[in-house]
């Protein structure tokens, strides 16, 4: 299993001590937030992507890819009935796909949450036609540059918009593309009635990314969330995707958070891997 950790979690620390720590704990992947390189995407600079570049070579990890797409941006929404902010949505995504491959990366995790959410007087399903015309328009770029978009389900406490994987995969569905698959996030899942070892099973045949915290915004194992079922699943649909360490309180601070995280993690994998043994 590949695991990675996204780069927000380190917060304030420059990407090379980021990219070397991350490495020291066992990570091969960083995820990378565009905000922590400029409030606008657009504004990155050539010296940046090549010092993010030369950073995670020199770790010897990959860039797994962007996440956290629209946040800190203005005047951009997925599901805004005014066609115009439709129009910069879809060229900013157009732009972030490009800068993902920039940087090596192949994996777009759309959530975004306060740009995305259906805002008042828009129904269900207009916001969903919304997102499809959004969407659609990207996937030539998605296709040219070989980055895959990854729809990312939240629950209620964050939105109104794409709360539950099966809504997610009706989006998917409906665009029926290589380049548009699932994302699954084990904090979103949790608001789910349905287990996440049977979402993931569920939904395996779209899934192309995974998200690993706890429902109380740490990281896996600092909270009451049992990971081994969920690393069992994930090996019985042969993922062969990205793990991601993603959390949003960062309090313990970002030694705590990478090493407790994926030191768990392996454990997990430890003793499913004893168990398999023990029953052969």
């Amino acid at each position: 299993m590949k695991f990675a950790i996204c780069n927000e979690t380190f917060v304030d620390w420059p990407i090379e001590r980021a990219c070397q720590f991350a490495a020291e704990c066992g990570y091969t992947g960083l995820e990378i937030a565009p905000f922590t390189l400029n409030t606008d995407a657009r504004q990155i600079t050539a010296r940046q992507k090549a010092d993010v570049c030369r950073a995670v070579d020199s770790a010897g990890l990959e860039v797994v890819g962007l996440h956290w797409l629209l946040a800190k941006t203005t005047g951009l929404h997925l599901t805004c009935p005014d066609r115009d902010t439709r129009r910069r949505t879809a060229e900013y995504l157009m732009e972030l796909t490009r800068l993902c491959r920039e940087l090596g990366g192949s994996i777009l995790v759309f959530g975004s949450p306060l740009q995305r959410n259906l805002l008042p007087g828009v129904s269900p399903r207009d916001g969903f036609e919304h997102a499809v015309e959004v969407f659609s328009s990207v996937l030539p770029v998605l296709e040219a540059n070989e980055v895959t978009l990854a729809l990312e389900p939240l629950g209620p406490v964050e939105g109104n918009f794409m709360n539950t994987a099966a809504e997610a995969v009706e989006i998917i569905e409906k665009l029926a593309s290589p380049w548009c698959r699932l994302h699954l996030d084990c904090k979103a899942m949790s608001s789910e009635a349905t287990p996440i070892p049977e979402l993931i099973h569920r939904h395996a045949g779209v899934l192309a990314h995974f998200h690993v915290n706890d429902p109380n915004r740490l990281g896996p194992g600092m909270g009451e969330m049992q990971f081994e079922p969920i690393l069992a699943a994930l090996g019985e649909i042969d993922y062969q995707g990205w793990t991601s360490v993603e959390v949003f309180d960062y309090t313990p601070g970002p030694e705590r958070l990478a090493r407790e995280s994926i030191d768990y993690l392996l454990e997990c994998l430890d003793r499913l891997s004893d168990g398999q043994a023990a029953s052969a």
